[in-house]
């Protein structure tokens, strides 16, 4: 299979593999209006040769292929690339807890289930992409507590990609209400590194499904301080350091740390805090399952006099959050 290359402002190169050849026409389809190079494989050593020999920014791989699999073929990619962050997305019509567990332990950072819509897709990868470029961008030091933030959420099948999808959120929203490219991609960095302080706070407490002693909420409460800490030496996060103290701080002044209230608190902390509460509450935990995106919706418009969260950001959410419809289900 050849490669296309694409004439507009996109650079990325996308690897898809699949068995089928009508599959990887259409995906190809898609993926090429969309601006981006498309290279396509159908089996896995196909995919590993290109890998060998050309730039891939990121792969979409077929899980159900004969001869090495698509969790067997993504374990091989990521041990190619070692340390470096390369995305990978697995397509599957598989949708058992199972199957999602072996590939995240084989490396996926993301999966689609067939069938899907193509927005599904095209969001995933550009968070990806997106995801991939800061890290490129980064200086040594902050590659390091980057790489650092996705190891601790990787461990964790209810967690991984928390942090990611919190960025995005944010950037998407900060699109919505008109904020500037700088805006977004500050905000996009900030949802990545928000809570990146749980790296020194006990697994054990953090996931605790009983109920927490005063002690236990203060430990875990610490986590933003800790992660301003590992931060702060870094000048290319200067900007962002008030989302990682301030995400739990409410419009009400009861949160913490500061207890700050209204307008006193930095308005891309208050961005943070409604995506990082959407988001957690769309995801499963160990002690529940997951909302739909509109049960979150209602929970978070019901809970708006409160005082968790900016009333006026919140109503912006939810207006942006339903007018992607295809997302409220």
């Amino acid at each position: 299979m050849g490669t296309q290359t694409i004439t507009d402002n996109s650079d990325a190169r996308i690897l898809v593999v699949d068995d089928l050849p009508f599959n990887l026409e259409v995906m190809e389809g898609f993926l090429y209006k969309e601006g981006y190079t498309v290279i396509t494989a159908l089996n896995a050593l196909e995919a590993l040769e290109i890998i060998a020999k050309q730039r891939v920014d990121l792969a979409v791989l077929d899980v159900m292929m004969p001869g090495m699999n698509g969790f067997d073929l993504c374990r091989k990619i990521k041990s190619v690339f070692g340390n470096r962050f390369f995305p990978v997305i697995l397509v599957t019509a598989l949708d058992e807890l199972k199957d999602k567990i072996t590939g995240l332990e084989a490396g996926a950072d993301d999966f689609l289930t067939k069938p899907f819509h193509t927005i599904e897709l095209m969001t995933k990868i550009r968070s990806l992409l997106r995801l991939r470029k800061l890290q490129s961008e980064l200086d040594h030091s902050e590659d390091i507590i980057l790489s650092l933030a996705i190891a601790i959420e990787s461990k964790d099948i209810y967690t991984k990609g928390h942090s990611e999808r919190v960025g995005t959120l944010s950037m998407e929203l900060a699109s919505f209400l008109g904020m500037s490219e700088e805006d977004r991609n500050l905000l996009f960095k900030a949802g990545v590194l928000h809570d990146i302080g749980k790296i020194g706070v006990d697994n054990t407490l953090l996931h605790k499904t009983g109920p927490l002693s005063d002690a236990d909420i203060r430990t875990i409460q610490e986590h933003v301080l800790i992660g301003e800490t590992i931060c702060f030496p870094l000048n290319s996060a200067r900007n962002i350091l008030p989302v990682i103290r301030h995400h739990h701080e409410r419009w009400d002044g009861t949160g913490f740390p500061d207890r700050l209230s209204g307008e006193e608190i930095p308005f891309f902390a208050r961005i943070t805090a409604i995506t990082d509460t959407f988001d957690a509450m769309v995801s499963s935990r160990p002690y529940r399952k997951s909302y739909t995106v509109m049960e979150a919706l209602e929970i978070m418009g019901n809970e708006k006099p409160l005082g968790q969260w900016d009333p006026q950001l919140l109503d912006g959410f939810t207006e942006m959050m339903i007018q992607h419809k295809e997302f409220c289900v």
